[in-house]
């Protein structure tokens, strides 16, 4: 006589989420202004300005955009403000940094806009080992984001997670 195998972790009231199902799809672009600058360290208004008017912006239409410079020069924030001119009619998303700090911006905002009603009362796993680049950060934010409302929150899969919260 076989016995049927019953699913308890479907049964359960557990909610799993993955910030993998949530990536933001699109390509990401390191935008280095030091080829921009004088002798890579010296911006000069009138020449950035140039190089900003002539450049072909629509190669990044829908990406999302990191503004850097990756020498030690000293860069205003005008600089980056006036590339952001250009670059948002065009552009998802604009942020000075690096590719890990646009992640984290975009997780931030996904995390300020999820629907955390299905949680509410629930115990919660957030699912870790993704295959898509989720920064560290966003599990950090979404803790913080579903702790008020989560009955409990652990990390990692149904069969081997790591307790990080319990309401009291």
């Amino acid at each position: 006589m076989e016995k049927e195998i019953i699913n308890r972790v479907a049964q359960s009231k557990l909610k799993v989420i993955d910030l993998e199902d949530y990536y933001p799809e699109g390509q990401r672009f390191l935008f280095d202004i030091k080829d921009w600058l004088y002798e890579g360290l010296v911006l000069r208004e009138k020449d950035f300005r140039n190089y900003i008017k002539e450049y072909d912006w629509s190669k990044h239409q829908d990406q999302y955009v990191a503004l850097s410079c990756t020498t030690d020069a000293i860069i205003p924030a005008w600089a980056y403000m006036l590339l952001t001119v250009s670059l948002k009619p065009i552009a998802k998303k604009v942020c000075i940094g690096n590719l890990e700090m646009l992640e984290t911006l975009l997780y931030q905002d996904l995390i300020q806009d999820l629907d955390v009603e299905p949680f509410l009362d629930k115990p919660v796993i957030i699912k870790g080992c993704a295959n898509k680049p989720v920064p560290v950060n966003a599990y950090t934010m979404l803790t913080e984001r579903l702790k008020p409302y989560a009955k409990s929150i652990m990390y990692g899969e149904a069969c081997s997670s790591v307790p990080l919260y319990k309401k009291g």
